[in-house]
């Protein structure tokens, strides 16, 4: 019988986790709330890489969404190689990163803070240098994550954001759909995605679709196949796909689209009913699938946190394929846990 990895044992923290980050950090996201009303900021930016940069983009949409201000990501060299100095004193800024120790992400928040940006960090690691150089600092309390690849600490890093807004916008619907993201999470462990095994067992590419939030958790789940289960995976919004990278698909090319129950699930699942109508094995998280193979999920009564929670199945999923393709999903073949770019 196989010892229970790392990463099995972290995506299985993550309903306790959740619930740690509203109990143990509940008063710095409430002042964090209070200091974006304070600053009233015309616009935002995140700062990250990797899965931070995916819990990023959902940030940015779930805020877009609720607030209509404009979010844009910044590229940290900017600050690093390039040394552009940016206007943002009528921004705030979320840098969000597990160890809070890249020198690029570090260089870019300091030169906002400088422009008179209001940073705000999303950090599993109080103290380190991210810690000190924010005005705001958030421990996302998602405790020692010692898989390589980011599970926990990428949906901690998302409520985090989500907390933080809620706080900012005084908007109910969405705290409370935060308090209840604990529960979800658990109901959302239990999902099985075996269905998908088949065809991915006799194929080496697919594409991962989403748009809105759910385009974030594509993004996401594109990632970990590759640094997890060597399966090269690519996401798009599922709109995009149609222009150009829709000439891959075929019976030999699967589809995985992420839909949430929000503005964007006919849209999405319009999408994939075509592509599975064209014969690619196509799988899809909702009740709308019909050509498609439905996978389950966790509907949350929010368009938002419903989104957040179809990346916890597709985690206990992934993890599985990388064992089931003789891979050990807690060391990725040349990936450390802690990447320093400058």
């Amino acid at each position: 019988m196989m010892t229970e990895t790392h990463m099995r044992r972290e995506i299985n923290e993550i309903p306790e986790a959740c619930a740690r980050l509203l109990d143990k950090s509940g008063a710095a996201l409430k002042g964090a709330g209070a200091a974006l009303a304070a600053k009233d900021p015309a616009f935002l930016c995140t700062i990250a890489r990797g899965s931070s940069d995916h819990a990023s983009l959902f940030i940015k949409y779930a805020i877009e969404l609720t607030t209509g201000r404009a979010v844009a990501s910044l590229g940290p060299s900017l600050a690093s190689i390039y040394d552009v100095k940016l206007s943002l004193g009528q921004a705030a800024v979320f840098s969000v990163s597990q160890s809070g120790q890249s020198p690029d992400i570090i260089s870019l928040v300091k030169s906002a803070g400088d422009a008179g940006g209001l940073t705000v960090a999303l950090t599993n690691t109080p103290g380190s240098p991210l810690w000190d150089h924010s005005d705001v600092k958030i421990d996302i309390a998602a405790g020692p994550e010692l898989a390589v690849a980011a599970t926990k600490s990428y949906v901690n890093s998302a409520v985090a954001g989500l907390a933080i807004l809620a706080e900012w916008t005084g908007n109910q619907d969405l705290k409370q759909a935060v308090n209840a993201l604990p529960e979800h999470f658990a109901k959302a462990l239990a999902l099985d995605w075996q269905a998908l095994f088949p065809a991915l067992e006799k194929n080496e590419s697919l594409y991962v679709l989403g748009r809105g939030p759910a385009l974030a958790i594509a993004s996401e789940a594109a990632l970990k196949f590759k640094e997890t289960a060597d399966y090269h995976a690519e996401a798009y919004s599922s709109a995009e796909v149609l222009h150009g990278p829709v000439a891959l698909v075929d019976r030999t090319f699967p589809v995985l689209a992420f839909a949430a129950r929000d503005a964007a699930e006919a849209s999405v699942s319009g999408i994939a009913e075509d592509l599975a109508g064209r014969g690619a094995p196509t799988f899809l998280t909702s009740d709308r699938a019909a050509k498609s193979t439905r996978l389950p999920f966790v509907a949350t009564g929010h368009p938002i946190t419903d989104a957040l929670c179809l990346i916890v199945p597709f985690y206990g999923f992934v993890e599985a394929l990388s064992r089931r393709r003789g891979y050990d999903p807690d060391k990725p073949a040349a990936l450390n846990k802690v990447t320093k770019t400058q």
